[in-house]
C-alpha cells in the first residue's frame, strides 16, 4: 500500500478543500491509500460544541466537528470502497497545558481513530506560521523551547502515532536553517522516547511545495531516528488543497531507502502500525 497519512479538507480551520477533492487527486496519483488528519489544536482554537467561536480573516478558529467528520468519512468510505483505502486520523497540535483536552477527547472517539499525528503549532498560545512565536527571541531560544516543548508533550501523552514534521520550526524561521548540532541532543531524546514507547515519525513532503533545502524533518532527524533504533516511518503530503494530495512521494520513498537505508513505510490501522516494503513500491 502508498498511502498518504497527512491530508487536510474543509475540516480543518485552514482548507476549504472537499474530501473528495483529495480522495480523487490521491487516486489520480496511484496512491492505494489515504488518511484524513484534520486539525485539532487546543489553545488557540475551540471546538463548536463550545460556541463563541472567534473568526480570524473570515474563517473560524475552530476545531473539526467531529460528529459531521466522522459521518462524512464513513460516507466515502463507501463510496470509494474498492478503489481506495480511506482511513481515519486527526492532527493533534499539542502543548503541555492543552495535554487534559487531548486526553479526554481521545477517550470519546478512540474506537473511530486509525491515526493520530502528534503536532506543536504554538507554544504558550503564540503561533509559528504567524512569527510571534520567533519575535523578540534569538533563533538559539525559540530552537530550545520548540524541541523542549515537543519533549514535555511526549512525557505526558501517549495516545498518538508519529511525531509530525518534527522541525516544523524549520519551515518558518526567519532566521534561516538551524545547525543541527545545536539541537541534535534535545532531538535524540524526543527520539529515543518515540522509540522507547513504539511510536514513528514522519517524513512530510511540504518541503518540496514550501522550497526548503531538506526534507521535513531533516536527513539528520532521519538518519538519527534509523541510528538509534527507529524503524516506523509513515508519508504524508500536509495537503490543504486538492493539488498535493501524495506529491513528491517517490522521492522520498528513494530518499528512504536508498539514503538512509530504511526498508519498510508504514500505515496504520486501528492505531497499529503495519509494514510494507519500499522495494515493493518503488
Amino acid at each position: 500500500m502508498l498511502a498518504d497519512f497527512h491530508v487536510h479538507s474543509a475540516f480543518s480551520d485552514d482548507s476549504v478543500t472537499p474530501m473528495e477533492a483529495q480522495l480523487d487527486q490521491a487516486l489520480a496519483r496511484g496512491l492505494t491509500g489515504l488518511c484524513f488528519t484534520d486539525h485539532v489544536d487546543y489553545g488557540i482554537k475551540k471546538d463548536w460544541a463550545e460556541g463563541d467561536i472567534q473568526y480570524r480573516q473570515g474563517e473560524p478558529l475552530a476545531n473539526v466537528d467531529y460528529p459531521a467528520y466522522f459521518a462524512e468519512l464513513s460516507r466515502l468510505e463507501e463510496r470509494y470502497a474498492g478503489r481506495i483505502a480511506l482511513f481515519r486520523g486527526l492532527e493533534f497540535g499539542m502543548q503541555r497545558h492543552t495535554v487534559p483536552q487531548f486526553q479526554s477527547l481521545y477517550a470519546k472517539y478512540w474506537n473511530k481513530l486509525d491515526f493520530v499525528l502528534l503536532s506543536c503549532h504554538q507554544v504558550e498560545e503564540q503561533e509559528f506560521w504567524t512569527g510571534d512565536f520567533m519575535r523578540g527571541r534569538a533563533q538559539s531560544e525559540y530552537n530550545a523551547r520548540y524541541y523542549g516543548e515537543i519533549y514535555a508533550v511526549m512525557e505526558r501523552y501517549q495516545d498518538y502515532s508519529v511525531l509530525a514534521h518534527l522541525d516544523l520550526l524549520a519551515r518558518y524561521d526567519p532566521a534561516g536553517p538551524y545547525p543541527f548540532d545545536r539541537i541534535r541532543e534535545q532531538v535524540a531524546e524526543i527520539l529515543r522516547l518515540a522509540i522507547r514507547r513504539g511510536k514513528g515519525i514522519e517524513l512530510n513532503t511540504s518541503s518540496w511545495r514550501y522550497g526548503l533545502s531538506d526534507t521535513q524533518p531533516s536527513r539528520e532527524i532521519l538518519r538519527l531516528y534509523k541510528d538509534l533504533g527507529g524503524e516506523i516511518v509513515t508519508l504524508g503530503s500536509d495537503a490543504h488543497t486538492p493539488d498535493y494530495a501524495g506529491d513528491h512521494f517517490r522521492d522520498a520513498l528513494h530518499i528512504l531507502h536508498d539514503e538512509i537505508g530504511f526498508e519498510r513505510i508504514f500505515t496504520f490501522e486501528h492505531m497499529q502500525p503495519i509494514g510494507w516494503k519500499i522495494c515493493d513500491l518503488l
